[in-house]
């Protein structure tokens, strides 16, 4: 059990905090131009592709504070991971199966959600080499 609240860096924190405003950004872009070219479905789909990356990558964040605080087994955090995207691939397949041919587009907002991750991680990184 997790008493208080756990040290999170500042860093992770901003991270996570500027990939949601870029998918956000994505997001309301996509939305627009879909929606203008008539692939509202597909505009809808690829919306719930970034939130399913944002709540995948929250998911993510809480795990791995979980996994400093209470030292779980490898075993055991190994099954939480395999959990986490078991259940976000089944809700991805599930909307492209059902929603075929527009629910593809969820992978698209799944895929752009994680380039935007990695982009939003790199800055850090080239703050620190600039300032070198």
């Amino acid at each position: 059990m997790i008493t208080g609240t756990p040290y999170t860096p500042p860093v992770t924190r901003a991270t996570f905090r500027r990939s949601l405003v870029l998918a956000a950004i994505a997001g309301a872009v996509g939305v627009v131009v879909l929606v203008a070219l008539g692939y509202w479905a597909a505009a809808l789909c690829g919306l719930f592709g970034l939130v399913l990356g944002a709540l995948n990558s929250y998911l993510v964040l809480q795990s791995v504070i979980r996994f400093a605080v209470t030292k779980p087994s490898k075993a055991q955090f190994s099954r939480a991971v395999l959990t986490r995207l078991a259940l976000v691939t089944l809700l991805a397949l599930a909307c492209a199966w059902f929603l075929r041919p527009a629910g593809l587009a969820v992978f698209g907002g799944l895929g752009l959600f994680q380039f935007l991750a990695i982009v939003s991680s790199m800055v850090p990184l080239v703050k620190e080499i600039r300032q070198k």
